[in-house]
């Protein structure tokens, strides 16, 4: 296994090379018999009690050795050269474990790196420039941006930042449902609200939207035009609402979400793919590749050769095609636009839809792995204890907006990626506004704001001479300079994974390590060389703390 370039990367590599030299050495005297070295894990323990670095290479060479793991970790023992390794100490536990201890110093010479590497720490080349697409939110233009799409837009966000860090060429996208049925019955809706704003006898439909504020903007719009629109044929005069509405509605869903820290690359129109052709092109590449059915005067994508219990229409038997087949021309589209892998974050309710879009690339000869869906779970609001619901100022859905205005950008965003994308929320808005060590996005920034006001206590004459991260030598200074060590992998990780909120939990942790170590290190002192490194070493956790929080969208305040 080829470890990634970060600061700890290399040193783990390096352990790596010296534990298979030892395993290749003792095969060729004989004492070990395997014909090839299996895959090994070198990680951090999980207690620091059992060293730097853990190997599990006894452990999982136990079987092609024919050898209990105990023994071959002795023999490893035996024949390990610790020579330009940095390793000082090896120790074996348990039924083989390999527990190693670096030399006296080394976290400060992770310091002296991670001070070198400078606004670049953090970065690494885990996606070696792949394209990659994040589409996220996506909403219908037909209302008012929700909890779901609020947790969408700070989880897509989020993960974007995350694989830029990691090296990817990161394309953000909001797909704009701006055809089909739900447009058709927008502009229904709208009619129909037209006509009674101007006081004419009309019937809202069954199925029309229901949003306060499709009224608001049809009173707006009266106000500007009167009666201008009741000059045309129905059709036309709906065809008219519907465009005035979708530019206002896309004003607003722009507007809220470049509030809460989201802007997109690339505003995609789903009215495209039908203007250009895309989708009968695609209808035919699947005829050609045999996916076709006919049944029923409908077009049918025949799911069940890949695993689907039944067919899926594609075109309806009045010629139509249906949103599916409109999303499996957008999804072509994107690969044609040249990107390597592609990520939808939809809402748990589209979890039967997963398999079948990933279906519809394999009929197109793409890699089902090439698109990847992560499916979030719902958000329940709390406030004063209760769930809440409803807004209680407008009686409707709590809105993007609203919930920003009461809690503020920076609690919602972090409270939106503390969990994984597949576990409920319950967002406390209490403890979202509290300014306490309770509250987890209040409790990460007072880290930073308490390192900027030591900082600030200190002026700028502290830096003279040259560092002595060697002085730095307590348990708190020590696991703080670990904690920073390991930022560029916890970034690789949340990349690989797709998983923002381990950048929430390593901030938290990070936040704990520098408070631990200030209740304990006075940074302050009268040795110069000492408050010199506790000064560089507390400066360089607030550039970490800042760069992580900005991965999240959340600000790093220096006052609080």
């Amino acid at each position: 296994m080829q470890e990634i370039a970060t600061l700890m990367g290399k040193r783990r590599q390096i352990i790596r090379q010296a534990v298979t030299e030892a395993m290749a050495a003792a095969r060729q005297d004989g004492k070990l018999d395997y014909q090839e070295l299996a895959d090994f894990a070198v990680e951090r323990p999980r207690e620091a009690a059992h060293g730097d670095f853990a190997v599990n290479v006894a452990m999982v060479m136990a079987k092609p050795c024919h050898m209990a793991p105990r023994d071959i970790a002795k023999l490893i023992a035996e024949y390990i050269d610790f020579t330009g390794t940095g390793i000082a100490k090896m120790e074996i536990a348990g039924p083989g474990f390999i527990n190693l201890r670096m030399e006296e110093g080394w976290l400060g010479d992770c310091l002296e790196e991670i001070i070198a590497e400078g606004d670049n720490f953090g970065h690494c080349d885990l996606g070696a420039g792949q394209k990659i697409q994040v589409e996220f939110v996506s909403a219908n233009p037909t209302g008012e941006l929700h909890m779901g799409n609020a947790r969408g837009a700070a989880i897509g966000d989020s993960l974007a930042s995350i694989l830029e860090m990691a090296g990817y060429d990161v394309e953000r996208e909001f797909y704009v449902n701006d055809a089909g049925n739900q447009i058709e019955k927008f502009a229904t809706t709208l009619n129909a609200l037209y006509l009674m704003e101007l006081g004419y006898d009309a019937e809202f439909p069954e199925d029309g939207y229901h949003g306060a504020d499709l009224p608001v903007l049809i009173k707006k719009l009266v106000a500007e035009v009167g009666d201008k629109y009741m000059k045309v044929e129905e059709p036309l005069r709906k065809e008219y609402l519907a465009e005035y509405a979708l530019e206002a509605k896309l004003t607003d869903i722009r507007t809220a979400l470049a509030n809460f820290g989201v802007e997109y690359d690339c505003w995609f129109s789903e009215r495209t793919l039908h203007d250009s052709g895309a989708i009968k092109e695609v209808l035919n590449t699947l005829d050609e590749r045999g996916w076709l059915l006919e049944k029923d005067d409908a077009i049918w994508l025949d799911c069940e050769r890949f695993g689907e219990e039944k067919p899926e229409v594609l075109v309806r038997a009045n010629g139509i095609p249906t949103y599916f087949a409109a999303d499996i021309a957008y999804h072509q589209n994107k690969y044609q636009r040249g990107f390597d892998t592609v990520i939808d974050i939809w809402g748990a309710d589209h979890h039967g839809h997963v398999a079948r879009m990933k279906g519809a690339m394999e009929a197109l000869g793409y890699e089902r792995d090439r698109l990847e869906v992560i499916l979030m779970q719902f958000v329940r609001l709390y406030q004063g204890g209760e769930l809440l619901k409803m807004s209680k100022r407008t009686g409707a859905d709590v809105t993007l907006n609203e919930l920003v205005e009461e809690v503020g950008r920076d609690a919602a965003r972090f409270f939106f990626v503390m969990r994984n994308a597949d576990s409920l929320i319950d967002f406390d808005m209490d403890l979202a506004k509290s300014q306490s060590a309770d509250n987890p996005v209040y409790y990460v920034q007072y880290a930073h704001a308490r390192i900027c006001s030591i900082l600030a206590q200190a002026g700028d004459n502290w830096q003279q001479g040259k560092l002595r991260p060697e002085l730095l030598s307590t348990e708190a200074e020590k696991q703080l300079m670990l904690h920073l060590a390991y930022f560029p992998d916890q970034v690789a990780y949340a990349a690989t994974h797709r998983a923002p909120h381990h950048i929430a939990a390593y901030l938290t942790e990070l936040a704990s390590c520098f408070h631990n170590f200030y209740g304990q290190c006075h940074c302050l002192v009268d040795d110069a060389e000492l408050m010199q490194a506790r000064l560089t070493l507390v400066k360089t956790a607030a550039a970490v703390l800042k760069s992580g929080l900005a991965l999240l969208g959340v600000s790093a305040p220096e006052k609080m």
